[in-house]
């Protein structure tokens, strides 16, 4: 069974939502633990109440990025974690934890790239005027939301809708494409060549 590592730094609605679908086997793999960088992240309350390990890791203690995630990574091999799942995570890997789990790390973004980049993909889009917005999933890598892409979906946004409305839309397809990716991942049904990824016949 595949263990995963989930990051989190805030509420975790995300994480919720994967640790159900864990305990429903809806996805096929064992939750090794919860990461955070914020000490009373709500995500960490969330998990303890799963019965999942969690961690916490201060990166004020550290003189530099990469000092604080060979910790993380000691961590993550201790506990034999084969793929990090970002959730709300909203600290920047650095190229060392990436280069160690290269295409093993995973990131939904709420909004349809390579448009509307970084932490306000909702309200960035929404502010632009966008007629369709949507959900990315993909794999991270050393550019911020660039890295190839798993699965994407689309909606038009109606006129006059709220912001509010569209994030409730947008964090539904959360909920119902970051599984699927994961589970993709998880039974090695793609192909990376470049910036594409294929899913095998």
């Amino acid at each position: 069974m595949k263990r995963l590592a989930i990051f989190v730094s805030g509420r975790g609605t995300n994480m919720d939502n994967i640790i159900r679908c864990v305990k429903k086997r809806k996805i096929k793999a064992d939750v090794a633990l919860v990461f955070s960088d914020v000490q009373k992240a709500p995500a960490l309350i969330n998990a303890k109440r799963y019965g999942i390990d969690t961690v916490f890791v201060n990166p004020k203690k550290y003189k530099d990025k990469k000092a604080f995630e060979i910790t993380i990574i000691q961590k993550l091999r201790k506990r034999c974690v084969d793929f990090i799942v970002l959730a709300g995570y909203m600290r920047i890997l650095s190229p060392y934890i990436i280069k160690s789990y290269k295409n093993k790390i995973l990131n939904v973004h709420p909004a349809l790239l390579p448009s509307f980049r970084g932490a306000n993909g909702i309200k960035d889009a929404y502010d632009y005027g966008v007629k369709v917005t949507g959900v990315t999933v993909h794999f991270v890598t050393e550019e911020l939301d660039d890295g190839p892409i798993i699965i994407q979906k689309a909606f038009s946004v109606k006129e006059g809708e709220s912001i509010a409305s569209v994030e409730k839309r947008i964090h539904e397809l959360e909920y119902e494409l970051y599984p699927q990716a994961i589970n993709l991942v998880l039974k090695n049904k793609l192909i990376i060549k470049g910036r594409k990824v294929y899913t095998k016949k």
